[in-house]
């Protein structure tokens, strides 16, 4: 069993569910999966760049990533209707707490003049997502082996109701948020 998952099952969860007054053991909120997903405008005049993102999100996250394709077309940005502009991993279970892990503990601090990352950034549901600008901060990443540094956007999706629980939960999970 992952070391997160351990802990919110015998530490987190008892607090969290005496600290809003829950009963139920199923109304507790808790992680139901974290999405990591890779947006590469580049792709457009070169594809050969998305499979490199693609390999560099399965190594990252230890689950094969899938090609998203855009929508619509939009002629501003030479954009046709089936393009394949991205990528992305939904990581559920014992994946998405190691994920969880390794974030808050190795790449988060790795990050460059690190201070927390904002408490702002709550959808109103209790979901909470954080972009990341580079993939260098995760240590599966070889430095040699990169030929650009790309971006991404992390959502840690919860079973809260609203932000406070969803702010107590992550908190308590570790998530180093700012003052």
């Amino acid at each position: 069993m992952a070391r997160l998952r351990e802990k919110y099952i015998n530490e987190i969860a008892p607090a969290i569910a005496k600290e809003f007054e829950i009963n139920n053991t199923m109304a507790i909120p808790k992680l139901e999966k974290i999405v990591v997903n890779m947006g590469m405008g580049e792709a457009i005049s070169n594809s050969k760049l998305l499979d490199t993102a693609v390999d560099e999100l399965a190594t990252i996250t230890g689950q094969k990533p899938v090609i998203t394709k855009s929508k619509k077309s939009i002629a501003a940005f030479k954009l046709r209707e089936g393009m394949r502009i991205g990528t992305m991993v939904t990581l559920r279970g014992t994946r998405m707490y190691e994920f969880l892990d390794r974030l808050i503990s190795v790449a988060l601090p790795r990050v460059r003049d690190f201070r927390g990352i904002s408490p702002k950034s709550f959808d109103g549901r209790g979901n909470y997502t954080m972009g990341i600008k580079e993939q260098l901060i995760f240590p599966e990443i070889d430095f040699n082996k990169v030929d650009k540094t790309r971006g991404m956007n992390i959502s840690i999706i919860t079973t809260a109701k609203n932000d406070e629980e969803g702010r107590a939960l992550l908190k308590s999970l570790g998530m180093p948020f700012r003052k």
